[in-house]
């Protein structure tokens, strides 16, 4: 059975669509067919929020759980692992994961310590996506180590932009220095207003900028309220608003992910710098 291919949506700016990027493109995936297992690495548990669960605090087990059992040597908690009604299963998280960056400084092969976890359930599924906090951190850093490639949300204005520079000097520092197999899939644009000047000014510039050595998706999350709304009602788009501009949007990139798989092994030139 092959192994699932893993990928960390980040980007240390918060407020940029990681989480309903994570959700979307996850149950996506699952429409078309595949294995997903989504693991929510951010303390604030605003994926596990996303899929119904109002109080994330008072859940027994969290990916924190599966983590310390893989520091201690101990047997991980497999009901961790929890089912969503549109065809997903995802590893929550809740605030019991703060105190795991300051563990991990103390820990043996910490930057190794999630894709120990996630070695486990790699044969399971096709796709393991993984929603990281806005840092830079250490949990960023082990969702970095554990992935095979990396997806970066970002809005289309100069505060969301500014920051991704540095965001690829982080990557390229993984790559070189642990992870040699890591790659960057695409910077996906979200929240998307096309009717303004600066998000249209923003993209072009990005597509012509960075576009040149990385690859900026041609899929764009548009903005729309409806999609806020489905974090509220713990639902995906396609559950929320099937028919609509996000949900449409979200199986173009579905399409375009599992596109990638074709390029695996091509030649290509390597994208990360």
């Amino acid at each position: 059975m092959e192994q699932a291919k893993v990928i960390a949506l980040t980007n240390q700016k918060g407020g940029v669509g990681k989480t309903t990027t994570t959700l979307n493109l996850g149950v996506g995936l699952a429409k078309a067919g595949k294995r997903v297992l989504l693991v929510d690495a951010d303390p604030q548990g605003s994926l596990t929020i996303s899929f119904g669960i109002k109080k994330p605090d008072e859940l027994p087990l969290s990916l924190a759980n599966i983590m310390q059992s893989a520091i201690l040597d101990t047997p991980a908690p497999m009901e961790s692992v929890l089912q969503h009604s549109e065809g997903v299963d995802f590893i929550p998280s809740n605030i019991e994961l703060s105190g795991m960056e300051l563990t991990l400084f103390n820990a043996m092969s910490r930057e190794y310590v999630l894709r120990e976890c996630l070695s486990k359930y790699r044969s399971n599924y096709d796709y393991i996506l993984i929603d990281c906090m806005p840092s830079l951190g250490m949990m960023t850093i082990n969702a970095l180590t554990a992935a095979d490639s990396v997806i970066i949300p970002t809005q289309p204005n100069f505060l969301s932009t500014k920051g991704i520079n540095l965001l690829l000097g982080s990557i390229s520092k993984v790559k070189r220095q642990i992870n040699p197999r890591l790659r960057i899939d695409g910077i996906l644009l979200t929240m998307v207003d096309n009717r303004t000047n600066n998000a249209r000014a923003v993209a072009e510039t990005l597509r012509s900028g960075i576009g040149q050595n990385l690859r900026v998706f041609d899929t764009e999350i548009p903005f729309s309220v409806r999609a806020a709304e489905c974090s509220i009602e713990g639902k995906s788009i396609f559950a929320h608003d099937k028919g609509g501009k996000v949900a449409l949007a979200y199986e173009s990139l579905v399409g375009e992910v599992s596109g990638l798989e074709c390029e695996i092994h091509r030649p290509r030139p390597d994208r990360v710098r």
